[in-house]
């Protein structure tokens, strides 16, 4: 059956655990804590617990004064990238130098040639770039402010509107497939072992009904090499390109 909430996971991980045979001494409010530690781990390294999505602003006053936005949205993990758009006074028209420049290289268009057309692609891009570079930014997870470099006065003023790219936190409660990720549940599982091996640490050489030797101790290594072989899995087979986080 498909887990679709925090219930669903924690019961899960108990059972894997081997309840309700066994009973696992965990504290409820460990258990919270852990799968916050495992949500927030998958958030991190995960693609599947990412999106992209894209934010508008209208720039204020205060924005102006500061030179620094302040993005709303508390699920926002990375800025990519900024395209502003609706500044009237700053757009290229034909009396533009910028405008010029690029329509003097503006030529071959009409040719057949692919390869041509190619080349001519590459070098208006060029010339995008080296006129109109992209903004530089910088975002605080933790402050929430997208510092974005440049010449606020001419390049940014009250009432320009911006398309922020960025990638967001997949919340849990909303999508609720997340919880039923395989390795979620492996990582939850895991982190659920290691605390009850800490909690009977302090019991070692417990003995059990039978004469069943309990270690903690060896509960606890045995779910460390689990947990960091699951991180590493994580990070190598499902971690974004270094390169998405360029905010």
């Amino acid at each position: 059956m498909a887990l679709s909430s925090r219930d669903n996971l924690k019961q899960y991980a108990l059972r894997r655990l081997g309840a309700p045979v066994v009973e696992i001494n965990i504290d409820d409010q460990q258990m919270e804590d852990l799968m916050d530690d495992a949500l927030q781990m998958i958030s991190e390294y995960h693609f599947d617990a990412v999106e992209r999505i894209y934010l508008t602003h209208t720039v204020t006053q205060t924005d102006f004064d500061n030179r620094y936005i302040t993005v709303s949205n508390n699920q926002i993990v990375s800025v990519t990238r900024m395209y502003p758009v609706g500044f009237e006074s700053h757009a290229a028209n034909m009396f533009d130098v910028r405008y010029q420049l690029a329509l003097s290289d503006f030529y071959g268009l009409h040719s057949l040639d692919l390869g041509h057309w190619a080349m001519v692609q590459q070098h208006l891009r060029l010339l995008q770039q080296m006129l109109e570079p992209e903004k530089n930014l910088r975002f605080n997870r933790v402050t929430n402010r997208l510092h974005i470099e440049g010449d606020w006065p001419n390049d940014l003023t009250v009432g320009t509107t911006i398309i922020v790219e960025c990638y967001a936190t997949v919340d849990a409660e909303t999508f609720t497939e997340l919880y039923d990720n395989i390795l979620l549940k492996k990582y939850v599982t895991a982190l659920f072992k290691r605390q009850w091996g800490q909690n009977l640490s302090k019991f070692t050489g417990l003995q059990l009904p039978g004469g069943v030797e309990f270690s903690g101790t060896e509960i606890f290594e045995q779910a460390n090499e689990e947990i960091n072989r699951i991180e590493e899995e994580i990070q190598d087979k499902y971690e974004l390109p270094s390169d998405f986080y360029t905010g």
